[in-house]
């Protein structure tokens, strides 16, 4: 079991109207990750509404605020139960087995023009054998060609973009290798969180994007900048790219800031809190129970 502990702190000055704000930065309370304490505070105060998606834990917060500062933090401890699995026995599922919750990952998306790819990744990967092996090679492969600059990318950079460019930040990394999964029919999704034990020469902490792929009968974690260890990564958000799951969404005149981002690991072993660490088995948080196999 891991404990993580974290704040995030954003800030805004809004123009001469009120705006309106979407954030997803509440960790999602899943069957693997449990929210032992959380505190949410705004100023000034406003009155905000807060709803979970039921189908993967994510929970988005609505809010308005008037002109002038405006500054968010939230602070929360979680509890995160990794579920390890051997990954010579890791099997990628065929077309016609994959549960019907998962489909939706398998398509084209914003960010993740997979359909775009096929030729490619059929040619780079096609020739591996299938499985978390191959999933893995694909991380890897985007690892060792995209270059992690920080500010080399924007809101509408997609896969493609940065398969050219060849340099990109997390969430690009995310994308690609997203995408190029979906092109070979392996169900891949996006996740937003924060992430424990990335090296302090890549700046103060930030939030991070991940992968997971779908294999066996489970989501496996895969993170292709290789930054931090899967068991250090706290889910908040979960979708189909970047797109589902902005850590802020804002409707009106503003200025930014940039967020302000505090990790620790807490190690107790006598209550069976280890420290993140990497591991060679195959990692899951995945927030669904198994599933049940599609059949006709």
């Amino acid at each position: 079991m891991v404990r993580l502990d974290f704040d995030i702190g954003l800030r805004y000055e809004i123009a001469d109207a009120p705006a309106d704000f979407i954030f997803n930065v509440h960790a999602a309370r899943t069957a693997s990750q449990s929210v032992v304490s959380e505190t949410l505070a705004t100023t000034p105060g406003v009155r905000h509404h807060l709803h979970a998606d039921p189908a993967t834990g994510t929970r988005f917060l609505r809010a308005q605020a008037g002109p002038g500062a405006f500054e968010l933090l939230y602070s929360a401890t979680v509890d995160i139960d990794h579920h390890r699995e051997s990954p010579v026995r890791l099997e990628e599922v065929p077309i016609a087995r994959i549960p019907p919750q998962v489909l939706t990952y398998m398509y084209p998306s914003r960010y993740c023009p997979s359909d775009q790819l096929r030729r490619y990744a059929g040619r780079e990967f096609g020739h591996l054998r299938p499985g978390y092996w191959r999933v893995l090679a694909i991380g890897e492969w985007v690892r060792q060609r995209i270059a992690f600059v920080p500010g080399s990318s924007h809101d509408g950079t997609s896969a493609l973009d940065t398969l050219i460019a060849q340099q990109g930040v997390c969430r690009d990394f995310a994308h690609l290798m997203i995408c190029l999964c979906r092109a070979l029919n392996i169900p891949a999704r996006f996740v937003s969180g924060i992430d424990y034990g990335a090296p302090p020469s890549m700046g103060p902490p930030d939030f991070h994007a991940y992968v997971e792929a779908f294999l066996g009968e489970r989501w496996y974690l895969f993170d292709p900048t290789g930054v931090s260890p899967p068991m250090g990564l706290v889910r908040i958000g979960t979708g189909r790219d970047a797109a589902d799951v902005s850590f802020a969404t804002m409707f009106g005149s503003m200025k930014s800031f940039p967020p302000v981002i505090r990790v620790a690991a807490i190690e107790d072993a006598a209550a069976g809190f280890v420290l993140p660490a990497h591991s060679a088995d195959a990692v899951s948080t995945s927030d669904e129970p198994r599933f049940a196999a599609a059949s006709y």
